[in-house]
């Protein structure tokens, strides 16, 4: 079972408002103790309403739930850029509401995306710096749909020439992968790390060892 459908298996179990031991909740999921106060954990700080503690058991107050959504790549980036909006610019409560909201939504993204490198850190990442790529997304797409060339200034100086070929979403932070023409590889780059991008006359054409389908992220 996936992590996000146990999440949910979770929620479904808690909801009824009694208390469930922690060994019976893992023998139900058939998993470990260790991974249900895991789980429990990533509930609470994911703003669940869950109640209780590792010895005693848990249960959850009433909450405000909604159906399963399926949303497109388009629709989470519209999503994170109001959110993070909200937190850096909300009253009152709202940019606790903006951080809880992400959280929940980073809970329960799939876990069998491509992984990523390890110093994202997706749960605690700074709105203010993941929002700083969000102007770039438009040029971004538009480029690789339509085989632009770019030249992309990074936060550390360097400049690089690059052939986009996919935007990819990791949790609030998007990256690029690229062919680049300047180290003559592929190589994947944190949007929210260019201070600049430039659209290049002229449009790239597919060049074996340099497309898309060329990639192996393994090899």
């Amino acid at each position: 079972m996936k992590r996000s459908d146990r999440l949910y298996a979770l929620i479904e179990i808690l909801k009824d408002g009694r208390l469930h031991r922690a060994e019976d909740l893992a023998r139900t999921l058939d998993v470990s103790l260790r991974t249900i106060y895991r789980d429990m954990d990533t509930l609470a700080a994911s703003g669940v309403p869950v109640e209780g503690a590792r010895g005693m058991g848990y249960w959850a107050g009433a909450a405000i739930t909604l159906p399963p959504l399926n949303l497109t790549p388009t629709e989470l980036e519209a999503l994170h850029l109001g959110l993070a909006a909200v937190a850096q610019g909300g009253e009152d409560d709202l940019p606790a509401a903006a951080r809880s909201l992400a959280a929940k939504i980073d809970a329960v993204l799939p876990e069998d995306r491509h992984v990523a490198p390890a110093s994202f850190g997706f749960a605690v990442y700074p709105f203010a710096d993941a929002a700083k790529g969000f102007r770039h997304l438009a040029s971004l797409r538009n480029a690789v749909r339509h085989r632009q060339k770019l030249r992309l200034t990074m936060q550390d100086g360097r400049i690089r020439q690059v052939r986009p070929l996919k935007l990819d979403y990791w949790g609030r932070i998007w990256t690029l992968l690229v062919w680049c023409d300047t180290t003559g590889d592929f190589t994947s780059l944190r949007v929210d790390q260019m201070e600049t991008v430039t659209v290049l006359p002229g449009l790239f054409v597919d060049e074996p060892g340099k497309r898309l389908r060329d990639y192996r992220p393994d090899s």
